[in-house]
């Protein structure tokens, strides 16, 4: 059964790490309304959600996916790229380490979960502001013998690569091009985000279904149109906090 580990919203969440948008105040309320919204939808789709307290005191905490990459085969914790996320690295290991054999990225090499989007057997992983080149070379090879393929992408206008690529199906992805180099992406098949929905390209698969923020009702209808039915969800008050579907949750 498929599993997702999601954490509790910090009240510290206004004082999160920002990098390419502006602050803005959050309501914490409505935050954690959201939040619970998305859990809500986590299980409508079928997967059984651990929920973990514990890291309140790091505003970025509800933000799991960028502490660990999980593979059928084990479950790598991550080396964040900013200080202020290293701690919450421990709890989620904790609970990872009752499901799969845990091995590290370690400093000086720096990955970010958000950074490392996993279609089949390959493995696009985001050089970015929090991955950097080390890092990437670690995650080649940790999963060297499990026969992934790991392709670097460079990544020029977003957080992290999810910010910019997702995958709709393991055929096609649903990408930004302005933001990262598509090069890297061929063999798939590309799904542009609209113009005017730049942000858009974030969408979360559980399962059979794929969960579209409600913000972007152009890109729900480009979805809909290749995928079928979808799921739509509001998150945005967390996107004040530059956070995306794909980055609430460890799913596997």
């Amino acid at each position: 059964m498929l599993k997702a580990i999601i954490h509790s919203v910090s009240p510290l969440i206004g004082r999160c790490e920002l990098t390419f948008i502006e602050r803005e105040p959050i309501d914490l309320e409505l935050a954690i309304r959201q939040h619970h919204d998305y859990c809500a939808m986590l299980e409508r789709h079928g997967a059984a959600v651990i929920r973990l307290t514990g890291n309140e005191s790091y505003p970025d905490s509800c933000f799991v996916e960028d502490t660990a990459i999980v593979l059928d085969e084990i479950a790598i914790m991550c080396s964040p790229g900013v200080e202020s996320r290293r701690g919450e690295v421990a709890l989620i290991e904790r609970e990872l380490s009752k499901h799969k054999e845990t091995v590290h990225i370690s400093l000086p090499s720096t990955i970010e979960g958000g950074d490392v989007l996993k279609v089949g057997k390959t493995i696009f992983v985001g050089e970015s502001k929090r991955t950097n080149a080390k890092g990437i070379e670690d995650l080649r090879r940790l999963t060297g013998g499990f026969r992934y393929k790991v392709v670097s992408v460079e990544t020029r206008g977003s957080l992290h690569l999810k910010s910019a690529v997702t995958s709709i199906d393991d055929e096609t992805l649903l990408v930004n091009k302005d933001w990262i180099d598509v090069e890297p992406l061929r063999g798939f098949r590309l799904v542009h985000t609209p113009a005017s929905e730049p942000w858009s390209a974030n969408v979360l698969r559980v399962n059979n279904a794929v969960c579209v923020q409600s913000s972007f009702p152009e890109t729900a209808e480009l979805i809909e149109n290749i995928h079928g039915p979808i799921d739509v969800i509001d998150t945005s008050e967390l996107r004040k906090a530059e956070g995306s579907l794909t980055c609430m949750s460890i799913l596997f």
